[in-house]
């Protein structure tokens, strides 16, 4: 819920586009709007103009003239064009407000007894190209441009149900990886720009995994089980629309299972080693599916990441879930279609190498526009439209001499000077 007392404008109406019901005061001054187009020559930020429409429902004509207007939009009008949910006047905003939030906080059915779990501060320690968590280990390979990423299963079982969950708190594997997993994705947006390829390698217990995988399954109607599996749902998210070329490496010794393996599927490529490496005697890679990677942890499109791969083909999604549970060696791996290639160990190192390379020797803006339309086949809904597609176009926008050259909109505004536009609309 958001509750607006004054003007939200771009980036603040933004936020309240993002909540599911916007309250707003009635007192002849507070309004909405969005107005870098005719102020910045740029868009609002990812998602804006595709909230009013998609999510709001907000009628096209309608949409253009408040997309179109500087001032904005108040009061009833606000209401009536659905860009706000409901308007109050000024000496009864904070009753409603109050009277408004608990009937919101009244559909959960999140026991009133229950208790929330703190979240401590990360562990996390950079040296030199190394970032290393509890689970999650990150290596920098400078002369590929690629950030091996490696994620580890644990070696305590699971609790045995629910109120275990609860007990352990944030310590509990599933949780404590998404939130390190998590982090060490925005560092690597945020700090290394440079970085063409993440390469992601599990180690541990396959088994072991699965037996977490198969408690937050089981207990998938507790509420901070749910919220678990949120989570990890959104930072799946999160991966898919990362703009980084991913590729997943399935070796001996991996635990890509259940909610782990959507990982590999979220890949632009994924290898998976046939046999053993020469000279080791450990058993040959595999991996699991369960039901997790036929429903609960859907992309932006709607799709599991697996009917997404097999989009022409739905009996292969069928096929892959008769193969749940089982231990899945390369040979078979490879006939269900469920990874890229399956190098055996003679061409292993020098084709993960080349792809490397190859990544890293094309334009990022390329390749960015390139997954970003790649990884959403199927339906287009409003989470494609701005994770998956917009963004890039946005930013092209955003870097165009008509907004950030000399004589550019951004660059001049609060001047009192007008831009001059390139007026060449191709």
């Amino acid at each position: 819920m958001c509750a607006i007392n004054g003007t939200a404008a771009g980036g603040g109406y933004e936020l309240a586009l993002a909540t599911d019901y916007i309250m707003m005061v009635d007192d002849g001054n507070t309004a909405v709007s969005l107005p870098e187009v005719p102020l910045l020559a740029v868009l609002p930020g990812t998602g804006g103009l595709t909230r009013v429409v998609d999510k709001r429902k907000v009628r096209r004509d309608r949409a253009d003239i408040f997309s179109s207007t500087e001032e904005g939009t108040k009061g009833k009008r606000a209401v009536e064009w659905r860009l706000v949910d409901e308007v109050v006047p000024s000496s009864q905003f904070k009753d409603r407000i109050k009277s408004r939030a608990l009937e919101l906080a009244a559909r959960s059915d999140r026991p009133t007894d229950a208790r929330g779990v703190l979240l401590s501060p990360l562990d996390r320690n950079i040296a030199g190209d190394r970032m290393t968590y509890r689970y999650v280990t990150v290596d920098i390979d400078r002369d590929t441009r690629a950030a091996n990423i490696t994620i580890r299963a644990p070696q305590e079982a699971p609790p045995a149900d629910a109120d275990g969950i609860h007990v352990q708190g944030d310590a509990f594997w599933p949780l404590a990886l998404a939130r390190e997993f998590d982090d060490a994705m925005l560092h690597l947006r945020l700090n290394e720009p440079t970085v063409a390829s993440w390469v992601f390698h599990s180690e541990g217990s396959l088994d072991r995994v699965a037996e977490y995988d198969a408690l937050l399954a089981r207990t998938a109607d507790n509420w901070l089980s749910r919220e678990i599996l949120l989570y990890w749902k959104r930072t799946l998210k999160r991966l898919d629309v990362s703009s980084r070329s991913l590729f997943a490496l399935v070796t001996p010794g991996s635990c890509f299972a259940g909610f782990l393996l959507e990982i590999v599927f979220a890949a632009d490529r994924s290898f998976m080693l046939d046999g053993i490496h020469e000279g080791q005697n450990e058993s040959p890679a595999v991996i699991r599916l369960t039901p997790s990677n036929f429903g609960p942890l859907p992309m932006s499109n709607g799709l599991t990441r697996l009917a997404t791969r097999f989009l022409g083909e739905p009996d292969s999604v069928a096929a892959a879930e008769k193969l749940a549970g089982q231990d899945l060696e390369a040979a078979t791996v490879d006939q269900a279609g469920l990874v890229t290639a399956t190098p055996d160990d003679i061409d292993w190192d020098d084709e993960i190498r080349l792809v490397l390379e190859e990544r890293a020797s094309f334009s990022p803006d390329a390749l960015t526009g390139m997954e970003a339309n790649l990884r959403f086949a199927g339906p287009e809904t409003m989470e494609t439209k701005i994770f998956g597609r917009l963004t890039a176009w946005q930013n092209w926008i955003f870097q165009r001499p008509n907004a950030v050259g000399e004589a550019g909109a951004l660059k001049l505004y609060g001047t009192g000077k007008r831009a001059d536009y390139n007026q060449e609309r191709v």
